[in-house]
């Protein structure tokens, strides 16, 4: 718990810094409303597939920022999707945050805030309306959660990120134990390169086959690197590994799972570009079996497409998705997509 202590020092000591910053005189608030809207039309090509296409929303954001002055600015953002008790339209708070620019090297987040753990990666893959990022894709982390963070730039090329939040995501609350997740990233961005390295960490009581409690910790790990050769092609590579839980938000002892992911683009204006991506998930195997514990989940995963892009604020992408299991007895899935994005 040292590390977890040393994090709430470093936010307290960086938020008491700030309080001695000066507002200028001439700054006038402002604010402004967004939209976003995922949206598609795909066909099922998958063997024994039930619903052979259908039109779908995915997902729509609305939020609202305020620039409250120079230092401070308040954001709001719902996002409206299905939710696990079946209801395709339900609308959760996804960010709710203040932000403090502290001094020019420190800025401070606060409430409900977006998280760092594939930030990254997903400004980097570019499609978040076709797929998400890796990740965000498997359960390894949550986009959002309530807590603190603060950002510090230590030189031009290298910045870190350090944090404390409930570790449920945003759309649950702090469960009954009250412990927390915390955690750190480093980034060094130069040109047209990009390397991050993250790690977070948070503990839970479980309970064992024989009905012993125990304190049992998960960690999650990921490495990401991306290099931008021009302004017409970029690759990246990510490796991602969690121990000790099923999910971000479910520990497990001894349930692991680890992944790569590979994707590319290569733009021949600024309308039209291609894309690929590649992943691989999968688990280990516990103690006493012989199949890996996450079997019916593990396999490759390829996406690749067209897209065109005909305004600012619209994008539409021709693409096919396929899931190959590595279960021999499952089927494997294979989808045409027409995906849409506009945003205001």
């Amino acid at each position: 718990m040292k590390v977890k202590q040393f994090l709430i020092a470093a936010l307290a000591i960086s938020m008491s810094l700030g309080a001695v910053a000066q507002e200028k005189a001439a700054f006038t608030p402002s604010g402004k409303a967004t939209g976003k809207v995922f949206f598609n039309y795909h066909y099922d090509m998958s063997d024994g597939a039930n619903q052979e296409s259908s039109f779908e929303i995915k997902r729509t954001y609305f939020g609202y920022k305020y620039q409250i002055s120079e230092n401070f600015t308040a954001s709001v953002t719902f996002d409206v999707g299905k939710n696990d008790g079946g209801s395709d339209y339900s609308a959760f708070l996804k960010k709710a945050q203040l932000e403090w620019k502290m001094s020019p090297v420190v800025k401070v987040s606060l409430g409900m805030i977006g998280l760092e753990q594939f930030s990254d990666q997903e400004k980097f893959w570019g499609y978040r309306y076709i797929m998400k990022s890796f990740n965000d894709e498997y359960g390894f982390g949550p986009s959002a959660d309530l807590g603190i963070k603060a950002k510090f730039k230590i030189s031009d090329d290298f910045f870190a990120n350090a944090f404390i939040i409930n570790g449920e995501g945003y759309k649950k609350v702090q469960d009954d134990d009250g412990k927390q997740r915390f955690g750190a990233d480093l980034v060094y961005h130069h040109k047209g390169l990009i390397a991050k390295l993250y790690i977070d960490a948070n503990s839970a009581t479980v309970v064992d086959g024989t009905g012993n409690e125990n304190d049992v910790t998960a960690t999650a790990f990921s490495a990401f690197a991306g290099y931008k050769f021009s302004d017409h092609f970029r690759i990246a590579g990510e490796y991602n590994k969690m121990n000790n839980a099923t999910k971000y938000s479910k520990v497990a002892d001894n349930h692991d799972r680890e992944g790569l992911s590979f994707y590319s683009t290569y733009s021949f204006n600024k309308k039209v570009e291609i894309f690929g991506r590649y992943d691989y998930l999968t688990s280990n195997t516990l103690s006493g079996e012989t199949g890996k514990w996450n079997l019916a989940k593990n396999g490759d995963a390829l996406t690749t497409g067209i897209q065109y892009a005909p305004v600012k604020g619209v994008k539409m992408a021709l693409n096919y998705q396929a899931f190959m299991h590595k279960d021999v007895n499952a089927k494997d899935n294979s989808m045409l997509f027409v995906n849409f994005e506009f945003k205001f």
